[in-house]
C-alpha cells in the first residue's frame, strides 16, 4: 500500500481532525489513456471487469438489464478482515460517454458512492475512478463501532486499501484499452 501521505483525500465536508465518517471521505485515481472516450466507456461499464484488477472485487452481474441509470447488480466482494460477502448496487449516474456510477445498498443512506469519468484528453481520454464512504453503513462503519477511538486510522487505512485497487483498476483499463494501438 502506498504511503498515506501519497494517497489523494477526497471529502465531502469538513475534514474534521481526525477525519469522521460524516466527513465523506473519499480518494481518487486517474490515468490519461491514449484510446478515444467511446473505447474507454465500453470498458467502465463493464461492471465484472474490475474483478481482473482488484484484490478485493471478486466480480459482478447484472440483476437486469444495465448499465442504465437506476439498474442494480449484485457485487461479490471479499476482505480478509470480513471474508466474503455480496451487494446489491445501484446505478445512480449514468450520462454516455462522460460518466458512470453506482452506490451500494442502499441508494437513500449509501456505504460508498463509486463513479467513473471520462473526458476527451489531446487525442486520447482522461479516465478518473472516484469513491465516497459512507454515510450509510458498511465494512468500515462496523469497524468504526467496534472501535470508535480508531475512526481515522480506521479510514485512512480504508482509503488506501480501496485507493490501490481503483490505481490497479484504471490502469489495467488503460492497457486493456490501447492494446494493440
Amino acid at each position: 500500500m502506498a504511503d498515506a501521505a501519497d494517497i489523494p483525500r477526497t471529502f465531502e465536508s469538513g475534514p474534521s481532525d481526525p477525519v469522521r465518517m460524516a466527513d465523506g471521505p473519499g480518494t481518487f485515481a486517474e490515468v490519461d489513456i491514449a484510446a478515444p472516450v467511446d473505447r474507454v466507456w465500453e470498458l467502465v461499464t463493464d461492471i465484472d471487469l474490475p474483478a481482473r484488477f482488484s484484490d478485493e472485487f471478486l466480480g459482478a452481474s447484472w440483476d437486469g438489464h444495465g448499465p442504465a441509470l437506476g439498474a442494480t447488480f449484485t457485487g461479490r466482494n471479499t476482505h480478509p478482515a470480513i471474508g466474503e460477502w455480496e451487494v446489491t448496487l445501484y446505478v445512480h449516474a449514468f450520462d454516455p460517454p462522460r460518466s458512470f456510477g453506482w452506490c451500494t445498498s442502499d441508494p437513500a443512506n449509501p456505504g460508498a458512492r463509486w463513479r467513473f469519468d471520462l473526458e476527451p484528453h489531446g487525442d486520447g481520454t482522461r479516465l478518473r475512478f472516484t469513491v465516497a464512504l459512507g454515510p450509510g453503513p458498511s465494512g468500515t462503519t462496523a469497524a468504526i463501532r467496534s472501535m470508535p477511538d480508531k475512526e481515522g486510522r480506521i479510514i485512512a487505512r480504508r482509503i488506501g486499501e480501496v485507493h490501490a485497487n481503483m490505481l490497479r483498476t484504471v490502469e489495467g483499463i488503460r492497457d486493456l484499452a490501447t492494446a494493440g494501438s
